[in-house]
């Protein structure tokens, strides 16, 4: 069977006006899980990215850790644009149109944003919301992409970075699950996080999920972020 292994970007730039990019530590997270891999000898065959500035950076992060220069990364990194993020700001614009209400304050906690953005997902997947990409827009392009990644020999390793609505999506298409599962799942990936999944005879099977073991090391513990 092959196999792929889908990362969220690194920390991006929350709260500055261009968020995406990377932070400092989302480098780092990045380089980490790349020195990570390095260390235990893994290789990938195949190399897919989200075109969205984050996902580059992550990718490139990852790569040069594991010893790939700035020319063997921009020649083996694939751009798939089909696991771009949605797009959160049309989202949570859209639901706070139709409870104005619920918008959280400018100067909001960090947690009231992800509360309000949580109740727009799952008016979103309800259609009762109208954003840019319509929900079964987002359900197709990620059936795409996971189409393209499963097209994948037998045998071989291929590295997918994206964002975290993508992957809960990937993980509720494989699991044959509820659409609320990709809001509960988006909550949950941490920055850098790895899930790992199986394909073959036309199958994707989910192996591991959220897993940050580059993280999971003495005084890494707080550097484990999921925005």
């Amino acid at each position: 069977m092959a196999e792929f292994y889908a990362v969220r970007h690194g920390q991006a730039s929350f709260g500055a006006a261009d968020y995406d990019k990377l932070s400092e530590l989302g480098w780092r997270q990045a380089r980490w899980l790349g020195g990570h891999w390095h260390a235990a000898g893994m290789q990938f065959d195949r190399i897919l990215c989200g075109s969205l500035l984050r996902h580059r950076e992550t990718a490139r992060g990852i790569c040069e850790a594991m010893g790939l220069d700035t020319a063997q990364v921009q020649a083996q990194v694939q751009i798939v644009p089909q696991l771009n993020e949605f797009d959160f700001h049309s989202v949570m614009q859209s639901f706070g149109e139709l409870d104005p209400q619920s918008v959280p304050a400018r100067d909001a906690s960090r947690s009231d944003y992800y509360r309000f953005l949580k109740k727009a997902m799952l008016a979103w997947s309800e259609g009762e919301i109208s954003p840019a990409e319509s929900w079964s827009e987002f359900e197709q392009r990620i059936g795409e992409a996971l189409d393209l990644i499963g097209d994948s020999p037998k045998g071989s390793k291929t590295l997918v970075v994206s964002s975290g609505g993508a992957i809960a999506m990937m993980v509720r298409q494989v699991l044959g699950a509820q659409a609320e599962t990709v809001t509960k799942l988006n909550m949950q990936i941490k920055n850098t996080a790895v899930s790992r999944f199986f394909a073959g005879a036309g199958s994707i099977s989910l192996h591991s999920f959220n897993h940050v073991p580059h993280l999971e090391t003495e005084g890494r513990h707080d550097f484990i972020t999921y925005s």
